[in-house]
């Protein structure tokens, strides 16, 4: 069986790095700005998708529609890479963050099946406390 060989270009890298300095999960227009021209829109488009396909990185759907990405760093990698943790959405200043340390339970009825599911919270984080 072929191993999957995984690229790395200096984009990717330099998204990677933004991603990990993040404190917060970034929309695509957000890490194209932090990019400071380094990469187009489409080139972090096509960078996101591949971060995403190789369990990098993970996405959330913020509560003003935005996407928004975030480095995997407590995703469930055993399981079909799940992301079962809680996005706190602050209603002050906008941010989003990924909070590893709190994982919610769901119960489901009898009959259905957990492909995926999304907690977004929100609220004000201590920051704009």
């Amino acid at each position: 069986m072929k191993e999957k060989q995984v690229r790395s270009t200096a984009a990717k890298q330099h998204i990677r790095e933004i991603l990990e300095q993040s404190g917060t999960a970034l929309s695509q227009p957000e890490i194209q700005e932090q990019s400071e021209g380094v990469c187009d829109r489409v080139t972090v488009y096509r960078v996101l998708d591949r971060l995403l396909q190789e369990g990098e990185v993970h996405k959330t759907i913020g509560l003003d529609g935005m996407t928004r990405y975030a480095i995997c760093k407590a995703c469930d990698h055993d399981h079909g890479h799940q992301h079962d943790h809680v996005h706190f959405s602050c209603e002050v200043c906008g941010e989003v963050t990924c909070l590893d340390k709190v994982i919610p339970e769901l119960k489901l009825p009898r009959g259905y099946r957990l492909k995926e599911a999304s907690y977004m919270i929100s609220g004000v984080c201590p920051t704009c406390n």
